[in-house]
């Protein structure tokens, strides 16, 4: 996803930079491959850029957030991340008192290569400048209000349904195998809505590849909820469901369904302290 945001700011005449510091082979090929500018390190990318976006797994947003603040970044910091909107509040606050710009963004779709697929919601004082930011590239952009958190919250609703009902179908799919009664269900399902049921497996299938930051994204969602003032059981949950998918991350080839539904059954994994 942030590779492609980044080629959508250079497409819209924006010179991007990254830092490699710390960051993995494959993230280093791709930052090259899209001539993205190397500041090294995180306090050289504060000093260099008046513009910082940032889009990461979402337990690491608010330690990247924090770590932007030390360096006394005092340029326009962008939140893209999937997290809930009192965390993204709290960090607002933290940048704001450094001397930062603080806007607030969620990002829904896929990766931007493709216009009309991928919009950037915006929420904060300074929406329209970040909007303005991604004119000639395929990410779609939206504001919303001056209100921080607002992107954050959308961001939350709209993953609830789709990543949240994934997880749903994982379950279901695991509890029918158990008791031996998968393919009466895809009868049942063929039966009811044949589209339906064609998706149902391939959806199972593919959303095993992104496991590992949908756990962590369904408990920002249960966290929204609850603050909200509504249960959030449901996708706390639907993270442990995640949960025991991590492991497919970097799978190849996909993995079929019945390693899939072998791997929910097995005893939650233990969580990283």
């Amino acid at each position: 996803m942030g590779i492609s945001i980044a080629v959508s700011a250079q497409k819209s005449g924006h010179h991007v930079y990254w830092a490699s510091e710390g960051r993995s082979a494959a993230t280093t090929k791709r930052a090259t491959q899209f001539g993205l500018r190397d500041s090294h390190t995180l306090a050289n990318l504060c000093a260099e850029c008046s513009v910082l976006i940032s889009v990461c797994p979402p337990h690491a947003a608010e330690a990247v957030a924090q770590l932007v603040a030390a360096h006394a970044f005092t340029g326009l910091y962008v939140d893209a991340n999937a997290i809930a909107p009192q965390r993204v509040i709290r960090m607002s606050h933290a940048l704001i008192h450094a001397g930062a710009t603080f806007v607030d963004g969620g990002i829904i779709g896929g990766p931007a290569w493709e216009p009309g697929g991928t919009w950037l919601y915006l929420a904060g004082p300074c929406a329209h400048e970040v909007a303005d930011w991604f004119v000639g590239g395929p990410l779609g952009t939206r504001v919303l209000s001056t209100t921080i958190g607002q992107a954050s919250a959308l961001k939350m609703c709209v993953s609830a349904y789709t990543k949240g009902t994934a997880a749903l179908l994982c379950a279901i799919l695991a509890t029918a195998e158990q008791w031996r009664l998968r393919e009466a269900l895809m009868q049942q399902w063929v039966q009811d809505d044949p589209a339906f049921a064609e998706y149902v497996v391939p959806r199972v299938r593919d959303v095993t590849a992104r496991a590992w930051r949908f756990a962590g994204e369904m408990e920002e969602i249960a966290a929204t909820f609850r603050e909200a003032g509504l249960p959030g059981e449901f996708h706390a949950a639907a993270a442990i469901v995640y949960r025991h998918l991590t492991h497919f991350k970097d799978f190849h080839p996909t993995p079929e369904l019945e390693e899939v539904l072998a791997a929910l059954t097995q005893p939650e994994p233990r969580r990283a302290n």
